[in-house]
């Protein structure tokens, strides 16, 4: 009998554990019915969203920077604005498949490249696909008509920071205080 590869790691891991007298479970986080269904992001993983689209726009810039440019005088590399309007374009299409969901200490958090939460717990579960890659390729598109390529590609070129900062910061921004004090409040 062939066991899949998967199950055979488990298997493993599960023996090893065993013979170490170590004991680890973990369950998937349990999604509500705006997590499971709504076609929008959930209120409060809008925060969370926003770093990653954030995070993705920085390295596929940064990445076609690399690529099509040598340095000005200054030192940066500069995109056309025929290559940073496809590049955009590109980075909000992609397929989102390295995000999902996980609960640490019993908060529900977006995970994925670019969203280090500091320390996690040494063992977790991860809901990927799903809803998820749809209403992060929205949220992206929704920042590209809300700011428009040039100021976000200005504010790329000053860092990963001041892009985060013109996406998810500011008065109305996913990450400010008083939104994030309102939505605790609903």
């Amino acid at each position: 009998m062939r066991l899949p590869l998967p199950l055979v790691l488990l298997l493993g891991c599960r023996a090893i554990l065993g013979e170490l007298g170590a004991s680890f479970s973990a369950t998937a986080p349990q999604l509500d019915d705006e997590e499971k269904y709504s076609a929008h992001m959930p209120a409060h993983l809008r925060c969370d969203a926003c770093r990653a689209v954030a995070y993705q726009i920085w390295k596929h810039l940064a990445k076609a920077e690399a690529k099509f440019h040598a340095p000005d005088s200054s030192g940066r590399q500069e995109l056309s604005e025929s290559i940073y309007m496809d590049v955009l374009d590109q980075s909000c299409s992609q397929n989102w498949q390295d995000y999902g969901v996980q609960e640490v200490n019993q908060v529900k958090r977006l995970m994925g490249p670019g969203l280090g939460q500091g320390q996690e717990p040494s063992i977790t579960v991860m809901i990927t696909g799903g809803p998820w890659p749809t209403r992060l390729s929205t949220t992206c598109f929704h920042y590209l008509g809300e700011f428009g390529e040039d100021r976000i590609y200005e504010a790329h070129c000053q860092g990963l920071g001041a892009l985060e900062a013109l996406l998810c910061g500011g008065t109305q921004g996913s990450c400010s205080e008083e939104v994030s004090t309102t939505r605790e409040e609903l």
